[in-house]
């Protein structure tokens, strides 16, 4: 039976609102930080963070809109206000919010401090190899899901230490193809220990069955691959 909560994480900015969620069992866990689309902390990420807790995993899934409570989500039919809240993502403050969730794992008696990895959808792909880079050392696996924005990360990828399993889609338009091969060219150079996984006929989304870009043939397979590469270097 999971246990689930919604739990507040302290910040130099107020309260971070979170989804916890834990496995049955005393524990320790790994644990797993999912970070959520341009959408907001929806419905979606609730049931991405369940199905990894059933998994296995100590799961948090934490608010990064929680500045801008409390009108801080969008429907997929409203992309205009999701942009509009992406782009008041801090970068440096979103680092500092990564730290708090970790630490809250870690200080919560439930969790292998050694073996927290990090997932994210849409604009919490970008962020999920932003946390590779910017904080190495707690990041112990990463798995971006169609991450716009991570090729103006490969400045810091230098830095990454922690294995990554990166997803795209060939038909994404958020996403041009250039970017994804200039992604690998870089990892590759860099001697990265990684794996890109491409979708010929999928979209943007296409892990969402709450959005009209869902692809279930991508989506099962994708959820197959992401189990197989966090129990790989998580369990």
């Amino acid at each position: 039976m999971i246990q689930k909560a919604m739990v507040d994480i302290k910040t130099s900015d107020g309260a971070m609102p979170a989804h916890w969620m834990l496995p049955a069992g005393p524990g320790p866990f790994p644990g797993v930080i999912v970070l959520m689309e341009a959408f907001g902390l929806v419905k979606h990420i609730e049931e991405v963070s369940e199905r990894l807790a059933g998994e296995g995993y100590a799961v948090l899934a934490p608010d990064l809109y929680y500045r801008q409570l409390p009108d801080n989500k969008t429907g997929y039919d409203e992309l205009p206000k999701a942009i509009g809240l992406m782009q008041k993502v801090d970068d440096k403050k979103f680092v500092e919010d990564m730290k708090a969730a970790f630490a809250f794992m870690e200080h919560s008696g439930k969790v292998r401090a050694d073996r927290i990895g990090v997932t994210g959808f849409c604009m919490g792909g970008r962020l999920t190899f932003l946390t590779a880079a910017a904080l190495p050392d707690q990041v112990a696996a990463a798995a971006p899901f169609y991450g716009g924005g991570i090729a103006n990360h490969l400045g810091q990828a230098s830095a990454i230490k922690a294995p990554m399993l990166l997803f795209f889609a060939d038909k994404d338009g958020f996403i041009p193809l250039d970017q994804v091969q200039a992604v690998d060219a870089k990892l590759k150079e860099l001697g990265k220990d990684y794996r890109i996984k491409r979708y010929a006929d999928a979209d943007h989304g296409f892990f969402c069955n709450h959005r009209a870009s869902y692809n279930e043939t991508a989506a099962k397979d994708a959820w197959g691959e992401l189990k197989t590469f966090l129990a790989s270097k998580l369990a």
